[in-house]
C-alpha cells in the first residue's frame, strides 16, 4: 500500500490502513531517515488503536508500552541508541516482539537479524516538495 502526506493532518488514511493489517501481523519496522516522521506517523497510528495517553520517542529508554482501546498493549520501540543487536534481547526484546502484542519499532536496521520475519516494514520518505510517501 502506498500513501502520501502533506503534513500530520493527511496520515490518518495511511495509519488506518496499518492498524487494520497490525491485527494479523502485530509487529512494524518503520524505516526511513532521521526526521522523515516515524514517530508522528506512530502517534496517528496509536489514534487510531484508541491510545489516550501521550506518545512520545522512547529514545533513552528504548520502549514505551500504551494501551489501546481494547485493552491490548502497545509496545512502541526506538532503537537508534543500540549498540548492538544483543542489548535488545538483554532487556528482554524477545518477550515484547513474540508476544503477540503489537510491537512499533523506529531504527529497526539496529536489531540486525532480531527482528521477526513475519512483519510489516514501513518505509517513509520525504519527497522534493515536502510531502511524505509511506509504503507498507
Amino acid at each position: 500500500m502506498e500513501f502520501t502526506a502533506a503534513g500530520p493532518h493527511d496520515l490518518g488514511p495511511a495509519a488506518a490502513a496499518l492498524a487494520e493489517q497490525l491485527r494479523s501481523t502485530p509487529v512494524a519496522a518503520f524505516r526511513g531517515a532521521m526526521g522523515v516522521g516515524k514517530t508522528t506517523f506512530i502517534k496517528a497510528l496509536c489514534a487510531q488503536l484508541g491510545v489516550s495517553d501521550p506518545v512520545n520517542s522512547p529514545s533513552f529508554a528504548l520502549v514505551n508500552e500504551y494501551l489501546g482501546s481494547s485493552g491490548q498493549s502497545i509496545y512502541h520501540f526506538d532503537l537508534y541508541r543500540l549498540k548492538s543487536p544483543e542489548e535488545l534481547f538483554d532487556i528482554g526484546g524477545d518477550e515484547y516482539l513474540y508476544s503477540g502484542n503489537i510491537c512499533l519499532i523506529e531504527w529497526p536496521e539496529k536489531a540486525g537479524e532480531q527482528l521477526p520475519e513475519e512483519r510489516i516494514d514501513v518505509h517513509m520518505e520525504e519527497g522534493p516538495d515536502g510531502r511524505r510517501n509511506i509504503r507498507f
